[in-house]
C-alpha cells in the first residue's frame, strides 16, 4: 500500500499564513498526481496533526514543513507521532536545502537585489544552537549561489539580530542592504524584517515548485529507507522553549517571550 504524505506545519494565527500552507499543500499534491496528500497543524491552525493522524489509514510518512531543527521538529513533533502513529516514517526539516537556496535567489532578484547589495538572511530565531546553525548553513548556501558574502541573522531570539546585523554592514562600504526572509510565509516576523529598515526585504519563500519538490524528496528518503526516520535528539532539547524557524506568529505576551514559531 503506497504511504499517504502527511505535511506538518507549526500553525499560526493570521489566516495569510494557513492558506499559504494550504496553497503548499496543493502544490504538493499536483506535482504527484495520484497520491494522498494531508495537512496536519501542531498548534492554533486546523486541522489539527494529531486528528490527522488518526484518520488516515495505512503506511504514513510525516514531512515537516519547517526550514530548521528546534523544539518542533525535535521534540514536539516527535511527541505527536508516538501518542498518535508511532509506525510512521518522521522525514528531517526542509532546510537547508539547495532547492531553498533556488527560491531565496529569486524572491531576492523579484525585490530589486543588485550586484553591489549586502545580503543578510533574516530568520525568526531559536533557543537551540543547533537550529541557529541551520540558519547559518543556509546563509553560506545563498553566499555561494550570489557570489557575495550573506549574514545569518534573527527577528527574535539568536544572534546577532537583524538589527544589529544591519548596523554592522552600514558601517561597510555596500551602498544598500537587502533582506532575503528566510520564513515559509507572511505574518508577525516578515512583518519584523520589513519594519528593520533594510533597502529591500525579498517575499518569503511562499509556494513555490521547488520546495514542493524538496517535500517529495524528503518522502521519497523515508520510503526507501523503510523504517522511521526520527530527528530526535538528546534529552537536553527538552529544557528548550518553544520556538523554531516556521510558523509564523508572535508569542504570547509579546515577540520578545520565549514559545514563539515562525516559518
Amino acid at each position: 500500500m503506497t504511504a499517504t504524505l502527511v505535511l506538518a506545519a507549526h500553525g499560526a494565527r493570521g489566516e495569510e499564513w494557513g492558506s499559504v500552507m494550504r496553497s503548499l499543500a496543493e502544490l504538493v499534491r499536483r506535482a504527484r498526481p495520484g497520491r494522498r496528500v494531508e495537512l496536519g497543524f501542531l498548534e492554533l491552525s486546523s486541522p489539527a496533526l494529531i486528528d490527522v493522524l488518526a484518520a488516515v489509514p495505512g503506511p504514513v510518512v510525516v514531512v515537516p514543513l519547517l526550514l530548521a531543527g528546534g523544539y518542533h521538529v525535535h521534540i514536539d513533533l516527535p511527541s505527536v507521532i508516538a501518542r498518535t502513529r508511532p509506525d510512521a516514517r518522521v522525514t528531517g526539516q526542509l532546510g537547508p536545502h539547495p532547492l531553498l537556496t533556488a527560491v531565496l535567489a529569486r524572491r531576492l532578484v523579484a525585490a530589486g537585489l543588485r550586484s553591489c547589495d549586502a545580503v543578510v538572511l533574516g530568520a525568526a530565531g531559536s533557543s537551540d544552537p543547533a537550529a541557529l546553525e541551520d540558519v547559518r548553513a543556509a546563509a553560506r548556501l545563498l553566499s555561494v549561489r550570489l557570489s557575495r558574502p550573506v549574514t545569518a541573522a534573527f527577528a527574535s531570539a539568536g544572534t546577532p539580530t537583524v538589527d544589529q546585523a544591519l548596523e554592522r554592514i552600514r558601517s561597510g562600504p555596500a551602498p544598500r542592504t537587502v533582506i532575503a526572509s528566510y520564513l515559509l510565509a507572511p505574518g508577525h516576523f516578515h512583518e519584523r524584517l520589513i519594519a528593520s529598515g533594510a533597502d529591500a526585504v525579498g517575499a518569503p519563500i511562499g509556494v513555490d515548485d521547488d520546495v514542493a519538490a524538496l517535500v517529495w524528496r524528503r518522502f521519497d528518503r523515508a520510503v526507501v529507507a523503510g523504517h522511521p526516520v526520527s530527528p530526535v535528539r538528546p534529552v537536553r532539547a527538552r529544557r528548550l522553549p518553544s520556538l523554531s524557524l516556521t510558523a509564523d506568529f508572535p508569542p504570547p505576551g509579546g515577540p520578545g517571550v520565549t514559545g514563539a514559531s515562525d516559518a
